[in-house]
C-alpha cells in the first residue's frame, strides 16, 4: 500500500482506478465493508483501490471547537488501513485554498484529470466543494458525462443499529468496551511513539510506557485494562491512565500512561499500538501519592483479572 500525500505527488494511475472519499474516522466494520466491496469490483475491472482522505477532516477545519472527539489520527487510520486491501491512499490537505474549489472543479482536477476514476463510492449524504455545493447527484451526472459510475455504501448494520463513527465515539465515552470492540471489529487502540515523562510513575513503583494523544480532546478517558503490541512478538499486558494527571499536575496535555505487568526494558522512541480491553474507572484526584500509589496496587489487581476473564 502506498501512502500519498497531495493529488500532485500522484503519478501512477494512467489507466484509472476505484475511488471511495471519506473520513474513515476508526475504521470500523462498515468502512472496512465498503472497502472490501470497492476491492471485489476493483479486481473485475483490473484496476487500483485508491482511498481519499482529508487532514484535518473538514469538521475540524470549519469547526475545531465543537469537532467530535477523533477515534484515530491520520497515522492510526493507515495503520488500520493497511490491514484491508488498499492499493493507494491520497492525504489531501483541507487547506483555505482547497475548502474554496468549487465542486465542478473538484469533480474535474481530482475524479477526472486526476485519478481517471472508472468507479467511485461514498455516502449519498456526501457534500463536497465551496459552501458543500456538491452532492451525490452531481457525482452521479458528471459521472455520466465523464464515463464514471457512482454508487452509495451501503448501510451496515449490527443489532439493528447502523454502524457509525459515532455510535464507536457514544460507546467509548460511556466506557461499553465491549460495545466498541462489536462495532470495530478489534479492540479500540491507539498508536503511538513512547517518550520520555517526568518519571514519577516509577519513583512510586510503578513505571509507565506513556504516548501524546495528540487529540484536542479523546474519546476515552480514565483508568483501563489494555494489552501493547509492538515490542517484539508478545502481547504484554497493563493498566493505562488516560488524561490529565490531576494528582500531578493536571496540565492541557492529555497523556496516555500504561504500566505494563512483569515487565522491566526501556522501550523509549518505539512505535507501539495499546489496545483497550476493558475500563476500571474514571480519572480523579488524589490527596497525596501513597493515596495514588494505593489505589495503583488495586488498578493492576483488577485489571490482571478482567484481561484474564478475557482470555488474555
Amino acid at each position: 500500500m502506498h501512502v500519498i500525500r497531495g493529488l500532485a505527488n500522484l503519478k501512477q494511475l494512467q489507466d484509472g482506478c476505484v475511488v471511495t472519499i471519506g473520513n474513515f474516522d476508526g475504521v470500523h466494520r462498515g468502512h472496512a465493508l465498503v472497502i472490501r466491496n470497492l476491492a471485489l469490483k476493483g479486481e473485475r475491472l483490473g484496476l487500483p483501490v485508491v482511498v481519499i482522505l482529508f487532514e484535518p477532516q473538514p469538521l475540524e477545519y470549519f469547526n475545531s471547537g465543537r469537532a467530535p472527539s477523533r477515534l484515530t489520527r491520520l497515522r492510526e487510520k493507515i495503520v488500520q488501513l493497511k490491514k484491508l486491501p488498499v492499493d493507494y491512499i491520497l492525504v489531501q490537505r483541507f487547506t483555505p485554498v482547497f475548502a474554496a474549489i468549487e465542486a465542478e472543479d473538484f469533480i474535474h482536477m481530482f475524479l477526472v484529470e486526476g485519478l481517471k476514476t472508472r468507479y467511485l463510492v461514498v455516502g449519498d449524504d456526501f457534500r463536497f466543494g465551496k459552501d458543500r455545493r456538491g452532492d451525490f447527484g452531481m457525482l452521479q451526472a458528471a459521472g455520466k458525462a465523464a464515463g464514471f459510475v457512482v454508487d452509495d455504501t451501503d448501510t451496515f448494520r449490527l443489532d439493528g443499529h447502523r454502524v457509525s463513527s459515532t455510535l464507536v465515539r457514544q460507546a467509548l465515552e460511556a466506557g461499553d468496551l465491549a460495545k466498541a470492540e462489536h462495532l470495530l471489529g478489534r479492540a479500540y487502540s491507539v498508536c503511538g511513539r513512547v517518550i520520555h515523562g517526568e518519571k514519577r510513575g516509577r519513583s512510586i513503583g510503578f513505571p509507565t510506557a506513556n504516548l501524546r494523544m495528540f487529540r484536542k480532546n479523546t474519546p476515552v478517558q480514565g483508568v483501563f485494562a489494555v494489552t501493547m503490541t509492538g515490542i517484539g512478538s508478545h502481547t504484554l499486558h497493563g493498566v493505562a491512565n488516560v488524561g490529565r494527571r490531576p494528582t500531578v499536575d493536571g496540565g492541557k496535555t492529555v497523556l496516555l500512561e500504561t504500566h505494563l505487568f512483569d515487565f522491566d526494558q526501556e522501550i523509549y522512541d518505539r512505535y507501539v499500538e495499546v489496545h483497550f480491553v476493558a475500563k476500571i474507572r474514571d480519572e480523579q484526584r488524589f490527596q497525596s501519592f501513597d493515596a495514588l500509589k494505593e489505589q495503583i496496587r488495586k488498578d493492576v489487581a483488577q485489571a490482571r483479572m478482567m484481561l484474564q476473564a478475557k482470555g488474555h
